[in-house]
């Protein structure tokens, strides 16, 4: 990571923010709101709490400058020019691949591919299944899934004959790693499940359930985007074969992503797209395609956003990885205890193993409707199924209210969605 912060810092000539000391994980917040323009606006003329991390997190002021650095100094497309400006843009996109290997560990900066976001790296994943999977194979996924980590699976098995399995959660939202080894069988393909549940916060455990796919030879494909913005990751140490994320969810801007794949599995699956930049020959009747990464890169990418993410990696590495889990994890307790002290409240998601998520409803409350006077409190919440409906047919609600943390959330945060909570049971009884 060293060697891309410096590089990254050597393309963008304005100012990071430099964390020589920490104080204790409960302080982080106080340390750098700062960076973050949008959170001194005002919403219904109340102050800004934004607790929808899990959807997006807010981008630090050096993200923006990023952005408007590369457009105003060296807007230009990569890979393709040998004039100046496009050497810079190359060098600076590249720069971030390197960031990301090592952000995540990967063996070969070639094993980065970028992609739209998590969605989108998923898709590409099961597209290539395509030429893999025959009649009768098995793909196991689970019920904590979003949405992108179920669909694409489910299309797949549309179109290759193979039958999807599932793995059940527990009333605490943990899956059941009995029925996970009973599923497991030399039929089964792909192994296809979150590190991190959007909508409960459940961390499963990656590198034993990878090891007992990897047993029956299945391929594990893990949707990483809620695990990256809050703990770190090592694919070599986890095994995994496919890992995917989102720029957006942590720190970066919308629109890009990363699928890691190792190496002997991107080069065995076909490419997701055709088009300029994945090619090495052309002829009018026939194509041979590049080598990693730019199999799997066609088209002009998104320049801006994976520069960006460069500076939202930096960022990110100067307030300290551990330091973010650290914090968080101190939040999810405090927020915990404030919530469930609230007559009526129901919190989903009791898994010991859990992130910054606070997922909850009311009894006799609709989510949506505690969700709207929230908001005209200021307090920006998610409500409904978060793209897992499963999850929620499994606890039989319509959905929830999901309160999620991030590294500038603050205790003064969670004790003003307490106190709007209170006033919004009492307008609603």
């Amino acid at each position: 990571m060293e060697s891309g912060i410096s590089e990254i810092k050597r393309l963008y000539p304005f100012k990071f923010r430099t964390f020589a000391v920490l104080k204790a994980p409960g302080m982080l917040s106080d340390q750098i709101r700062s960076d973050f323009p949008i959170l001194t606006r005002q919403v219904h003329g109340k102050p800004l709490v934004y607790l929808d991390n899990a959807a997006t997190t807010q981008k630090p002021q050096a993200v923006i400058d990023a952005i408007v650095h590369y457009y105003s100094h060296y807007n230009s497309n990569v890979h393709r020019g040998v004039h100046q400006l496009s050497q810079e843009a190359t060098d600076a996109f590249e720069a971030v691949r390197t960031q990301l290997q090592s952000h995540v560990n990967a063996a070969h900066s070639h094993e980065v591919i970028f992609t739209k976001g998590t969605t989108d790296s998923l898709n590409l994943v099961a597209h290539g299944f395509r030429s893999v999977l025959q009649p009768g194979d098995e793909i196991i996924v689970t019920q904590l899934e979003h949405h992108s980590n179920l669909v694409p699976w489910h299309m797949l098995a549309e179109r290759t004959g193979a039958i999807i399995r599932f793995i059940p959660m527990d009333g605490r939202g943990v899956l059941d790693q009995t029925v996970y080894e009973s599923l497991l069988n030399p039929r089964t393909k792909v192994v296809a499940f979150n590190h991190i549940s959007n909508a409960l916060g459940t961390i499963n455990p990656v590198k034993e359930m990878t090891a007992k796919a990897h047993a029956v030879g299945a391929a594990v494909v893990v949707d990483g985007a809620q695990a990256l913005p809050h703990a770190a990751v090592d694919v070599q140490d986890l095994d995994v074969d496919f890992y995917s994320g989102s720029a957006h969810k942590m720190y970066g801007p919308t629109g890009i992503g990363l699928l890691y794949g190792k190496t002997e599995w991107l080069e065995k699956l076909p490419p997701y797209q055709g088009g300029g930049e994945m090619i090495q020959d052309v002829d009018v009747t026939s194509s041979t395609y590049a080598g990693l990464p730019h199999k799997f890169e066609a088209g002009t990418p998104n320049i801006e956003a994976v520069i960006a993410w460069g500076a939202a990696l930096t960022w990110m590495h100067q307030v300290g990885v551990a330091n973010i889990q650290a914090h968080e994890d101190e939040l999810l307790a405090y927020g915990t205890a404030l919530l469930g002290a609230i007559p009526g409240v129901k919190i989903y998601g009791t898994a010991p193993q859990k992130a910054a998520v606070l997922s909850f409803n009311v009894a006799g409350l609709h989510p949506y409707d505690v969700g709207t006077l929230l908001d005209q409190m200021g307090i920006a919440v998610r409500t409904g199924q978060h793209c897992t409906q499963p999850i929620m047919d499994g606890f039989g609600v319509p959905g929830t209210i999901r309160a999620s943390l991030a590294a500038y959330t603050s205790k003064e945060d969670l004790d003003q969605l307490a106190r709007a909570l209170e006033r919004a049971i009492a307008l609603l009884a």
